[in-house]
């Protein structure tokens, strides 16, 4: 096919042909001396066979360009690994690629030559664009690797469409069916119920001291500590403190702002955007193609765009009249913010001014942005911010030198009453407030005032004498100075040391085992929403309550569950389910207050497109189903195999995107600053 197109250009730069070769010898060369390597020296060229279906190889290029793909279409928000798309699954869709591919030509469903070239015309031209095969061929080798792959991909792509038609074919969705689902869809409730969950009943269980040492007896292993205890008392530099007096000179102030980095010295950058609606997902990708047109118009050879030209671009395309009407701008400049990794914007201040990003998908619409020009900071704008930072680093370095002397007093005296006595002052703190002192604690407790922390925990390990001093220590809030107080090798505890555990895995234990007959009791109970109120509270139960509820929404803390909207959907206002439901964990009785049913007149308004819905739905599964069953006569039949060891030398772990860091589920129609 390429031939067709080719004939159009008529020469060719033999130097281009010459350094072509070059490269192409090169990174064969590479990929000699890189064999015995763990990793794949280059992927995207290795023709090592990672699966096999039925004789047809999947390929670690084909599972390298896959890959590849899927990133492209997240737009680089996300890696793969954030959004669930293991090796496993990418090669999962290769082979199934691969079955559609074989069964569509069993049942001879491949497209004809003509049938691909009128889709990538159709794709690379439009009524006032003529086919530019310079951007077919540079958008094949980008995105696919080569013009064969990509027109490849196009036939795959077709003949996986025809066998879905023909599979598909004769599925019909009931009208009454789509009514029924609808009214549960469009039902809303007002909800009453009660989790009856253990450890609400543990709070009612009371224990006597010989049920509890009796207990202790028959589970005293599970208390053994593996590892030494350790009690400090430790001398604590509160970092703020040591530096209350601190006076900064307007002089430092200005001499901090110069030496700031440029990007350091702005208030953020101008963005403009373009932004085109999904209205349905079977548009999805004519408003991608639509999106990638109007990307290549507003791009030059270097990928930018005058602020002009973008605006025109925006004014006359974009779907959100917000920003369209301004040309696309912004409301406010898109600033630094690390507390939002995710927002979509954030990555244009990583970009050149005047660049336009590839067309970005997120929620229901695709977006074009143009990074525009830094806005400066003055230096009476960034004062703020430098006063804070030069403060925590001056405030730092005073409280490191405070806890060093304190070692060195502490060693010398082992006194940490005098010690803080005497440094008290240029603390800032009184003596009672630097002296501190843990439990006994071992590696990964939580301590008091500090957390888990390894390195309180690296700070304390060496002491190993009552008396031994460690090293200072940064912890939560400034420096800890420790010394050993006592230590205890592994052991298990007497039952004085555990009782509080003693105590709350009794009550659990107990808990667990009346949980069923206490959500049963409480049913039984409950003629009413209110009854079930008030049961609730005689057993020390919440009642929660949830309005306006609609059927495959999450309630509360239980989440989305279907034998809960099973039951609710089954109950009239003032009625109670009359037998508990297992979620998870929990036991839950509910009662509803309010039933407000769905209007079928939206129905009759709405009625194609959720036909069309259900259809597409049901055609989606019933395909899915189709290709499964042939997956497992393959599979059976060891028609199917799998080369775990290659799979996970390509698959090795990835670092998450830096460029284009992950995005919210939804952006509204002017993405938020």
């Amino acid at each position: 096919m390429l031939k067709m197109f080719t004939r159009l250009e008529r020469t060719r730069n033999w130097i281009i042909i010459f350094f072509a070769a070059l490269l192409v010898i090169g990174m064969a060369v590479a990929g000699v001396y890189n064999q015995g390597s763990t990793a794949i020296a280059n992927p995207f060229k290795s023709r090592d066979v990672l699966a096999s279906v039925d004789g047809d190889d999947v390929t670690v290029a084909d599972f390298a360009l896959r890959k590849k793909l899927y990133e492209q279409r997240m737009g680089g928000q996300f890696s793969l690994s954030q959004i669930g798309m293991t090796g496993e699954r990418v090669l999962d869709s290769l082979v199934n690629d691969r079955i559609i591919g074989q069964e569509s030509e069993r049942l001879d469903l491949r497209p004809s030559e003509e049938e691909v070239r009128d889709i990538i015309r159709r794709q690379f031209s439009d009524a006032s664009t003529p086919f530019d095969l310079k951007r077919y061929k540079d958008y094949a080798v980008k995105n696919f690797g080569g013009v064969t792959l990509y027109e490849d991909s196009i036939r795959d792509g077709i003949a996986a469409e025809k066998l879905r038609s023909f599979v598909t074919a004769g599925v019909q969705v009931s009208e009454q069916n789509v009514m029924d689902e609808f009214v549960r869809g469009g039902t809303e409730f007002g909800i009453v119920y009660v989790p009856v969950r253990a450890d609400e009943l543990a709070k009612k269980i009371n224990a006597s001291d010989e049920e509890l040492r009796q207990y202790y007896d028959a589970h005293k292993t599970d208390y053994r500590y593996l590892e030494p205890q350790r009690k400090i008392r430790y001398l604590f530099i509160n970092q703020e403190k040591a530096g209350a007096n601190l006076d900064i000179p307007e002089e430092d102030l200005r001499k901090e702002y110069d030496s700031l980095k440029p990007e350091a010295k702005q208030a953020g950058v101008r963005v403009q955007q373009i932004v085109l609606k999904v209205a349905r997902p079977e548009l999805d990708q004519e408003v991608l193609g639509r999106a990638t047109e109007l990307t290549r118009r507003a791009r030059g050879e270097d990928l930018q765009a005058t602020e002009e030209e973008f605006a025109e671009l925006a004014r006359g395309n974009s779907e959100d009249p917000a920003t369209a009407k301004n040309g696309g701008f912004l409301a406010a400049p898109v600033k630094k913010n690390a507390a939002k990794p995710g927002d979509v914007l954030q990555p244009m201040l990583d970009m050149q001014p005047g660049e336009v990003r590839d067309p970005v998908k997120t929620g229901n619409a695709y977006y074009i942005f143009r990074r525009g020009e830094a806005v400066p900071k003055t230096y009476e704008e960034a004062k703020k911010e430098i006063v804070v930072s030069l403060r925590n680093r001056r405030s730092y370095g005073i409280a490191q030198q405070i806890a060093q002397r304190a070692v060195e007093r502490l060693k010398e005296t082992k006194d940490i009453q005098k010690v803080a006595q005497e440094l008290a002052p240029e603390a800032h703190m009184t003596p009672a407030e630097m002296i501190r002192e843990t439990p006994f604690v071992k590696p990964n407790d939580d301590v008091p005032e500090i957390g888990s922390s390894p390195q309180f925990e690296a700070a304390i390990n060496p002491l190993e004498e009552p008396g031994q001093v460690g090293e200072r220590v940064g912890i939560k809030n400034g420096f800890a100075v420790p010394m050993l107080v006592e230590k205890r090798d592994p052991r298990i505890p007497e039952f004085d040391e555990v009782r509080e555990r003693v105590l709350e895995a009794f009550r659990m234990e107990r808990a667990g085992q009346q949980l069923e007959q206490t959500a049963r009791e409480l049913a039984a109970n409950s003629g009413s929403p209110d009854a079930l109120k008030a049961a609730a509270e005689r057993l020390g139960l919440k009642a929660e309550t949830e309005e306006a509820f609609t059927l495959g929404r999450p309630l509360g803390t239980l989440g989305a569950n279907a034998s809960v909207d099973d039951a609710v959907f089954a109950l009239k206002a003032g009625e109670v389910t009359k037998n508990p439901m297992k979620v998870g964990d929990y036991w839950v009785v509910a009662g509803v207050t309010t039933r407000k049913d769905a209007d079928l007149t939206e129905f009759g308004k709405q009625r194609t497109q959720l036909m069309e819905r259900a259809l597409t739905e049901r055609r989606t599964q019933v395909f899915d189903e189709y290709i499964a069953a042939i997956r497992r006569r393959l599979e059976e039949a060891d028609k199917i195999k799998i080369d775990r060891d290659m799979l996970a030398r390509v698959d090795e772990p990835e670092a998450p995107p830096t460029a284009l860091p992950r995005a919210p589920i939804n952006v509204p129609a002017q993405p938020a600053q």
